[in-house]
């Protein structure tokens, strides 16, 4: 993390209301801060900038863009964090991923835990890993590459990644698990693009959206 640098983009405000913030977050941009001033630049920092009472509900990697959620008062707080810890938000991905994903529609059910030794990585791991659900739906197929949509059913730390990995179809760009020519991207090629959540205030079911920059 020692080559951090951030993008210098403006604040992507989607939705803003008494209780939330949405923002299209940039790829490269930490969700929270690293250790050390040179991690201090992240979007909820940012996020903080514009709207003062800001609070953290979940988090995108560093690599990966797309709909990010945050509460605007503790009681938004907890009711979005209700909603993830339920697994009652829907979140839908936009991926490109190496080679030709076949069939069309699938599910990868795959446990997962860090792999200590190669922290921050994740593996899969039937004995002790968490359970991780993924579905999947093909896009369309390019020369070498695949486009697909993934909803993740679970929220395990670069679950997506790692199941498409396991798949034997890495993510293109992805700096901790692509090799060879899967690695040659500007960035990684996942994206939150969707994201289906209640509104604190009343309970309304809400969708938002942000296209995928690739």
């Amino acid at each position: 993390m020692s080559d951090y640098a951030p993008p210098d983009t403006p604040l992507d405000v989607i939705h803003e209301d008494h209780e939330i913030v949405i923002v299209n977050k940039p790829s490269g941009l930490l969700s929270v801060p690293g250790k050390g001033a040179h991690l201090a630049d992240c979007l909820i920092a940012r996020v903080q900038e514009v709207f003062p009472t800001a609070l953290l509900v979940h988090r995108l990697d560093r690599d990966t863009s797309g709909v990010m959620v945050f509460a605007l008062t503790p009681h938004a707080q907890r009711h979005l964090g209700l909603q993830f810890e339920k697994r009652q938000v829907k979140k839908i991905y936009v991926a490109r991923v190496e080679g030709r994903l076949e069939p069309k529609t699938g599910t990868v059910d795959l446990p997962l835990i860090v792999d200590w030794p190669n922290r921050p990585l994740q593996k899969v791991c039937h004995e002790t890993g968490k359970p991780a659900r993924t579905d999947w739906r093909v896009q369309r197929y390019g020369e070498g590459e695949t486009r697909v949509r993934l909803f993740p059913k679970t929220g395990r730390s670069h679950q997506l990644r790692v199941h498409m990995l396991a798949l034997g179809h890495v993510i293109l760009g992805d700096p901790l698990y692509a090799t060879g020519e899967a690695l040659a991207h500007e960035r990684l090629m996942l994206h939150s693009e969707e994201l289906r959540l209640r509104h604190p205030d009343g309970g309304e079911g809400m969708t938002f959206r942000a296209k995928a920059p690739f």
